[in-house]
């Protein structure tokens, strides 16, 4: 271990322990002590960032661009301790984060997607992933936070989940509707009578009874959406976008009912999980159902007038 390493451990445990998790950036930092390690390098320059963060070198810019910002996280809180170390400037790559246009899922286009989850086989995975699948749709929540339940914190009696590990590592409880409770009660008895061998700790399983990951939900998602023509040369729907839908339908039926979005935001924030509702107020973008309730009550308020 160099001295870089140190370093990147007493980093990522001090913001660990202010609630980042940190997973990617765990690895990229590693990584990346491991190169200059490599390279005999004595302190952390600004060329030795820059020219890390370009690989591989095929990559977008603002695939280096998310590298980089990691190395200058960190070298920013080193040199605190070392005042030789440079930190790499902003706008290296002239790439800022963009976000992927979400795909607003229709009732028929999830009713679609569990069709054709309940397709899959064997029917252990065909009622795990519609079970999941409908969760996701039905409360909004993250696809992460799924797969981490565990029996315990699913209480059917209640109809309550509790999320231990939510983003920044908080906790919250998400309510559930009658109708999703029931289907998640039917799903339970199914998945312990389908189970091999002992009953698993989490709540969702494969199909040989063991936690499923996140990459072989999303190729499980994928293979659905392609099959019954949701995703396409130029569109490509995504597990997340069904937390984005529930988001969206939630305020198309607030704004359908009349109901003040400003003053009821902060309560959907909440159930979502938001740190503020402005994170919130993002989900509502690209919806031009949205966009035209909000007009329409506009020329209802002012009549038309500029």
């Amino acid at each position: 271990m160099t001295w870089l390493h140190e370093h990147v451990d007493d980093y990522l445990r001090l913001r660990r322990a202010l609630g980042f998790t940190l997973e990617r950036e765990g690895q990229l930092l590693a990584q990346f002590a491991n190169h200059l390690q490599a390279l005999g390098a004595e302190r952390l320059t600004s060329e030795l960032a820059i020219a890390w963060a370009k690989e591989p070198a095929a990559a977008q810019s603002s695939h280096w661009a998310k590298r980089l910002g990691v190395v200058r996280h960190f070298a920013a809180y080193l040199k605190t301790i070392d005042a030789t170390t440079e930190v790499p400037p902003t706008g290296v790559f002239g790439a800022r984060r963009q976000r992927c246009v979400p795909y607003l899922y229709s009732d028929r286009d999830v009713a679609r997607v569990l069709e054709a989850a309940r397709a899959l086989r064997p029917p252990l995975r065909a009622a795990t992933h519609e079970a999941l699948f409908g969760l996701l749709a039905a409360t909004g929540m993250r696809i992460g936070e799924a797969l981490a339940l565990e029996r315990g914190d699913v209480d059917l009696d209640r109809g309550v989940i509790t999320i231990r590990h939510a983003k920044f590592d908080r906790e919250r409880l998400v309510p559930l509707h009658e109708s999703t409770t029931a289907a998640l009660r039917s799903y339970a008895t199914e998945r312990d009578r389908l189970s091999p061998g002992p009953r698993p700790a989490v709540f969702f399983c494969s199909g040989v009874g063991t936690a499923l990951s996140r990459s072989a939900v999303d190729k499980v998602f994928r293979d659905i959406t392609v099959a019954i023509g949701l995703c396409t040369a130029t569109v490509r729907p995504r597990v997340h976008d069904l937390r984005h839908s529930f988001a969206v339908r939630t305020i198309v039926q607030w704004q359908r009912s009349s109901v003040s979005v400003d003053q009821h935001i902060a309560v959907l924030s909440t159930y979502l999980g938001h740190v503020a509702p402005s994170d919130t107020y993002w989900y509502l973008s690209a919806s031009p159902e949205l966009m035209e309730l909000a007009g329409q009550r506009l020329e209802a308020r002012f009549g038309g007038r500029p």
